[in-house]
């Protein structure tokens, strides 16, 4: 795999470069697919000789499936996420892959947090493991995109809002997470997951924000 960061035009690099952006988004896409089969191996099987028996013990685990959806969701998100920005980069450095391999490593955590968050115990400890897992993840997914923009990484059609609205997820991501941490100790389950509701909200805000920056610049 290439290591070395490359700034000419595309057609001067040659194939080697664009060969091995290629190899890490396929590594990340295996991972990704391993963090998401082992989210469904943890789900605990209903048992009953009953229907109303069957339904009462998925009842008696729904905690553990919203996990399992929630996570899922979360997982694919920041996929999408990654491959949104890495199909346009052309070459990489040993910074952008070290930090490629910390955000697969929290990617990685996700099913161990997703039984942590759903185990018995004090909820402020677990509920931060999640939140801090998700602050971790995004925030080196917004070291990821500052480093491809810095070092001139990507292809010369890559669209510098992508970017920038990319960027600007990442950092909004990390923030709720981390404020939903000391919430959680200070207030107990409800308004922790209220945080997290907050989420699209912050979302849609910022990015109507940045969209009249972009606009006016």
């Amino acid at each position: 795999m290439a290591t070395q960061a490359d700034s000419k035009p595309d057609d001067e690099t040659g194939a080697a470069p664009t060969i091995a952006a290629e190899r890490l988004s396929m590594f990340v896409d295996a991972v990704i697919a391993i963090a998401l089969t082992l989210l469904a191996l943890e789900l605990p099987v209903p048992t009953g000789d009953t229907t109303d028996a069957m339904v009462s013990s998925v009842g008696a685990h729904g905690k553990e499936y919203l996990a399992f959806a929630l996570s899922f969701v979360v997982i694919a998100a920041h996929w999408r996420a990654h491959h949104e920005i890495f199909q346009y980069v052309r070459s990489l450095n040993g910074r952008l892959i070290s930090l490629s391999l910390a955000w697969l490593f929290m990617q990685v955590l996700m099913p161990f947090a997703t039984r942590v968050i759903t185990a018995d115990g004090a909820f402020a400890p677990r509920f931060s493991l999640y939140a801090i897992v998700q602050v971790l993840a995004s925030a080196s997914f917004a070291l990821i995109i500052m480093e491809i923009r810095r070092q001139h990484l990507y292809r010369t059609d890559g669209p510098p809002r992508v970017f920038a609205k990319s960027l600007m997820r990442s950092v909004c991501l990390a923030a709720v997470f981390g404020v939903s941490v000391p919430v959680s100790f200070l207030t107990g389950s409800t308004a922790s997951y209220l945080c997290w509701l907050a989420v699209p909200i912050v979302l849609n805000v910022a990015g109507r924000v940045q969209d009249r920056a972009l606009s006016r610049a």
